[in-house]
């Protein structure tokens, strides 16, 4: 399998070197517009492959998309990062031209490649990428809700006191610090209902701290957070490569599902060789089904500004 990755910043960086430690992919190509960037970057880890035994090609680009050809996957992490105090939405007017571009010129050399999103506000960004490609909807994709639901599992775990692998959760709805929405009823520790072992009040607090994830990082960092943004890709990639059928919460294009059409918001979905094999519709109480479509809302506001 062959994986290009748009963006040598620090997000497309660890999403490189995630995919290549996990040994499934033939070839990884770096592209970035700042000259050597890329190509740095791509020397400094396959400088590490043989101390992380790994086989997979790691090869750097400046603007050069033919080196992206064939591609069976491509992410998309170009445009400007979250500062402090901004956020994802104020990003839209830079990073819409951007990935609009990128993903044109990955359609010119990789007809058949399958999509990843990640660029902010990654909703709009999504459907953005559907309007400029006319490709199939199941072979654009949208991270966010990977990560998010990765974020909402540390916060559940470090409240229950318990190892992450104990503990499964899901966030669905827009990549926002409003519009996510962690579905704490159906939270598990190892099958049994994370209610049983915390308050309602813990509960609505590993909620609050869930949807601020992001912005907690950035406030820390003073830019986005980069290893958990780019092991939720790699996860993805994944499991395409291996046609998993993994069930994963991705912004995805709806039509009717949910009660919601043209409009790309996180919802579960099987990722397998196609891209998304199948939205699956899961029973949501009335609140969370008015929570969704709130988030809707804001994200079609959003969507409204391209």
């Amino acid at each position: 399998m062959k994986v290009t990755v748009v963006g040598a910043g620090a997000v497309g960086a660890s999403c490189a070197e995630y995919i290549a430690i996990k040994d499934f992919a033939s070839e990884v190509v770096l592209i970035d517009i700042k000259e050597g960037f890329a190509e740095g970057k791509a020397m400094d880890l396959m400088q590490c492959a043989s101390l992380n035994a790994f086989d997979t090609k790691i090869v750097g680009t400046t603007n050069d998309y033919s080196k992206t050809a064939g591609s069976d996957v491509a992410v998309i992490t170009s445009g400007i990062p979250r500062k402090p105090g901004m956020t994802r939405e104020e990003l839209i007017s830079t990073n819409a031209g951007i990935v609009k571009s990128v993903a044109e010129n990955l359609i010119k050399h990789s007809p058949e490649v399958i999509i990843i999103v990640v660029s902010n506000p990654m909703d709009t960004m999504t459907y953005l990428t559907h309007q400029a490609t006319g490709l199939p909807k199941n072979r654009i994709i949208g991270m966010g809700g990977a990560l998010d639901s990765a974020r909402f599992k540390y916060r559940l775990a470090e409240a229950l006191e318990a190892p992450i692998s104990d503990v499964d959760g899901m966030v669905i709805g827009g990549h926002s610090d409003t519009g996510m929405i962690p579905l704490t009823r159906l939270a598990t520790r190892n099958s049994v209902p994370v209610s049983s072992f915390i308050s309602e009040e813990r509960m609505e607090e590993v909620k609050q701290e869930t949807k601020v994830g992001g912005a907690t990082l950035t406030k820390l960092l003073g830019t986005s957070a980069w290893y958990a943004p780019g092991a939720a890709v790699s996860a993805m990639v994944q499991a395409i490569a291996n046609d998993a059928k993994k069930m994963f919460p991705a912004s995805c294009l709806l039509e009717g599902e949910y009660g919601l059409t043209d409009i790309c918001i996180g919802v579960p979905a099987l990722i397998g060789r196609n891209g998304v094999e199948e939205i699956v519709e899961i029973e949501l109480t009335a609140e969370e089904k008015q929570e969704l479509t709130n988030s809707a809302e804001a994200v079609r506001k959003t969507n409204s500004l391209l």
